[in-house]
């Protein structure tokens, strides 16, 4: 008989990843629980000092814990590079430089303004003057393997956010190059880097131009997924070994090829084929995170790294909001970038590294931060929530300042999401006035950039709906994707209101004829609506002729009137995309 065979550290580190990514990360996904907690949990229960410090002891765990965290972590830093990658992807030139402004302005502000603050705190506390200034720089750091994933680059947020985190990117070579000089190291150095990483990007952008379309319009013609992955991850290492070899950040070289494929017609179709092994590789950089952490030294000294680390928040929360607001931001905004930005990076790990390489700070120092830094990155999906809650407690001025008989003879509409915005587009369209309302402040301020009259508020709050004078308002729209919610609104305001005109978003037939028993005036079913229409266009390109697919149309419709009447107990056919019939 042969022998089992002997799982390798290799495979076990494997089985443990995919087994993160294949089961844990969708249960956490299923109880709306960010996966960045849930991929950080599993490294902090597979590693070392949980079930690997076991494995020698029951070798069965071995095939569920992490034996060698080094190991990984290549793979961790790549899933860093193909972040920036597809960060890139996002971006064009044209976009990158409308963002100088933001980029150097705040951005610098940020992170020098944040760094003097702490660095000013360390040396009160008897830290070196050098030692002061790199751990002030380096706890300045956000992460952008945590905010970007987060936040985005299209919201409000995700924007400020972004541009704060690509000067830090940028501003992260001369800062390893500072910290050598602290530390008794040439400055000579820098200079030659500075030409020759110029020299690179130029040469990369110029190849990019000239070598990227027709390499990946001959992929696109052999019709070959695999292909077409290859050269879109050969493209992303070779743009990070060219930056790393000038002395660059090799995160610089994937930012920079993303924005040279994005530049060419097949920007989404690289997005799409990289997006696993961008998740993948992500999360094993998360799951190292929770290697990092020590969880006896967090026993032995977590108080001293509790104060440190809100020190740590408070000052970089304060310092962002406060320069956010100062630039324009919204209240909202500055709240939630702020609590978002607050923990130290993935970087703020390398320049503690490099400072204690260069021994401008004691090792025990570099430890004790690191160990901060890990902490920090932990809870920063638990800072996001937060963020998010304190936007909508600072952001209540639309809501709160709505004056009386503001809607007046208007339509009010609950939800501003693409639903909402439609109607909220034909309102305007036969110059209706309306006013919506919506709970979800990022949502709130992008309509607001768009001079759309949205005021933020949570329309379960009873108070909220009382201040909108719906008796005086023309009809009442419903749009929100919650069938218990809208129920609720439906029956306690029909109760309120008996004349005003409730118009409600449906999922399906069973949904609207409940609608209309709770009161409703309209029910629009938009999964039905869809299908017809839907139906209709493939019958007619199937050859069928038009008079008989549309009369087939009508008879299905008004099936499905037929439906809902009888499950509402209803006297009046709902409309279903056409003309409410009255009984005779």
């Amino acid at each position: 008989m042969a022998e089992p065979m002997a799982i390798t550290p290799a495979m076990s580190d494997a089985l443990t990843i995919l087994g993160a990514a294949g089961i844990v990360i969708p249960a956490f996904a299923r109880f709306k629980i960010n996966p960045v907690i849930g991929f950080i949990l599993v490294g902090i229960v597979a590693g070392p000092h949980l079930l690997g410090g076991l494995a020698d002891a029951y070798p069965w765990l071995q095939a569920v814990s992490i034996n060698d965290p080094a190991g990984i972590a290549p793979v961790a830093d790549f899933g860093i590079v193909l972040l920036l990658f597809s960060i890139g992807l996002e971006l064009s030139f044209k976009r990158l430089a409308a963002m100088k402004k933001a980029v150097f302005g705040v951005g610098a502000a940020e992170l020098f303004g944040s760094a003097v603050l702490i660095g000013a705190l360390l040396l009160l506390l008897g830290n070196s003057p050098s030692a002061a200034v790199v751990l002030g720089l380096a706890l300045a750091m956000s992460s952008t393997a945590l905010v970007v994933p987060i936040a985005g680059t299209t919201s409000p947020v995700g924007r400020a956010a972004f541009a704060m985190l690509l000067f830090e990117d940028i501003a992260l070579v001369p800062l390893l190059f500072l910290f050598g000089t602290l530390g008794g190291a040439a400055l000579a150095g820098l200079g030659e880097v500075v030409w020759q990483g110029a020299a690179m990007i130029a040469a990369m952008l110029v190849a990019g131009r000239l070598l990227l379309p027709p390499l990946f319009a001959q992929a696109a013609r052999t019709k070959s997924p695999e292909l077409f992955l290859s050269i879109s991850l050969l493209v992303v290492i070779l743009s990070s070994l060219a930056t790393a070899w000038v002395g660059l950040s090799p995160l610089l070289g994937g930012l920079i090829a993303g924005v040279l494929i994005a530049e060419t017609d097949y920007g989404h179709e690289v997005e799409v084929v990289t997006a696993p092994f961008r998740g993948l590789a992500l999360g094993v950089f998360l799951i190292t995170i929770g290697l990092r952490l020590d969880l006896p030294l967090l026993l032995r000294q977590w108080p001293a790294l509790l104060i440190a680390l809100g020190s740590v928040l408070a000052i970089k929360t304060v310092v962002t909001a406060s320069l956010l607001r100062w630039s324009g931001s919204r209240p909202a905004v500055a709240a939630e970038t702020g609590l978002l930005m607050a923990s130290p990076s993935e970087t703020t790990l390398i320049l503690l590294g490099a400072g204690a390489a260069a021994g401008v700070i004691v090792q025990d120092a570099a430890s004790f931060w690191q160990a901060v830094t890990a902490l920090g990155l932990t809870v920063t999906p638990l800072l996001a929530m937060i963020g998010r809650a304190a936007a909508r407690r600072v952001d209540r001025e639309g809501a709160d300042a709505l004056p009386d008989g503001a809607a007046e003879g208007r339509t009010v509409i609950f939800g501003f999401g693409r639903v909402g915005r439609m109607v909220a587009d034909m309102l305007s369209e036969h110059g209706r006035a309306y006013v919506a309302v919506e709970s979800d402040v990022d949502a709130v301020i992008a309509a607001r950039e768009g001079n759309y009259p949205v005021l933020f508020g949570d329309v379960a709050r009873g108070e909220l709906v009382d201040r909108l004078h719906l008796d005086r308002a023309a009809a009442l729209v419903l749009t929100m994707d919650d069938p218990v919610l809208v129920a609720r609104l439906v029956r306690r305001l029909r109760g309120q209101f008996p004349d005003l005109a409730i118009i409600a978003r449906a999922r399906d037939t069973a949904h609207a004829a409940a609608l209309y028993k709770a009161g409703v005036t309209d029910a629009v079913p938009e999964t039905v609506e869809a299908s017809l229409q839907l139906s209709e266009a493939v019958l007619v390109d199937l050859g069928l002729a038009m008079g008989p697919v549309i009369a087939s149309i009508h008879e299905k419709r008004s099936q499905l009137r037929s439906e809902i009447m009888a499950e509402a107990e209803m006297t009046v056919e709902p409309r279903l995309g056409g003309k409410r019939l009255r009984d005779t």
